[in-house]
């Protein structure tokens, strides 16, 4: 989100700024911070993407009024499935037990609140208490598979042939993704297309921008996201990735752009 257009959209019925740290990339939080005390808004931030994330050694879930982080079995830290909000106001506590469960309060079991069926389970509580003996390490290796990435497209990188999504130097990474963007839609839908004749599967995130499924109803003027969209590919990042495979597949993509 570019806080430098966050402001023009603000109108007398917004009540909060919703940015999300795509890729585990934290957005700029101190402009937005500035811009939602100015404006009185609360800011909610997506961090699904940004388990162990710090910004100045900070941790990430310590920004804005709520984050939210998903545990979703594909994402750094995960309980099979699942989330935790972080936010410091008790006040929302008793709100969010409630919406948790089927919007039933926990004092009285009145249903006071529109609510889902959100409880964790036993299993993935387990399996989450296990998963953060090893997350230390899993982010080593992840980093180390994310750098060799970055030494073997360098070549196509200073060709200008994809442009590498990194986070800023004062940011502690999780190496939760390695993504590419290539300068058109051709480009990436050719090799999105490609690498899996070579048994390699990349993914098109956020394809198409949500605003352009029919089940959403909002103005589809957002070219930025558009063009985003068009040209991303995450690459294959996973623990048990060897840099032998990481040499292969950039191998493999400049082979195909040429």
């Amino acid at each position: 989100l570019d806080p430098d257009n966050i402001e023009d959209l603000i109108t007398d019925e917004t009540s909060a700024i919703i940015p999300v740290h795509v890729f585990g990339n934290p957005c700029d939080v101190d402009k937005i911070e500035k811009i939602a005390k100015r404006n009185d808004l609360k800011v909610i931030y997506d961090a699904a993407h940004a388990f162990n994330v710090k910004i100045d050694g900070n941790p990430i879930g310590s920004y804005g009024d709520i984050s939210m982080f998903s545990f979703h079995a594909t994402k750094v830290f995960n309980t099979i499935e699942g989330g935790a909000l972080m936010y410091d106001d008790n006040d929302l506590t008793y709100k969010f037990r409630s919406i948790k469960n089927f919007g039933i309060t926990p004092d009285n079991e009145e249903v006071q609140f529109l609510g889902v069926n959100a409880k964790m389970n036993e299993f993935e509580a387990a399996m989450g208490l296990i998963n953060l003996e090893y997350v230390e390490s899993a982010i080593a290796k992840r980093k180390i598979i994310y750098e060799k990435y970055l030494e073997c497209l360098s070549n196509l990188e200073d060709q200008g042939r994809v442009k590498v999504l990194r986070p800023k130097d004062n940011v502690e990474y999780n190496y939760a993704y390695f993504t590419i963007k290539l300068n058109t839609f051709d480009e990436k839908d050719h090799l999105f297309n490609k690498l899996p004749e070579y048994n390699v599967y990349a993914k098109r995130y956020f394809y198409p921008p949500c605003n352009e499924f029919p089940a959403y109803d909002f103005e589809k003027n957002t070219p930025i996201a558009k063009n985003v969209s068009d040209t991303i590919l995450s690459l294959p990042l996973y623990l048990d990735l060897t840099v032998e495979d990481v040499e292969k597949i950039c191998k493999i993509i400049e082979i195909e752009l040429k």
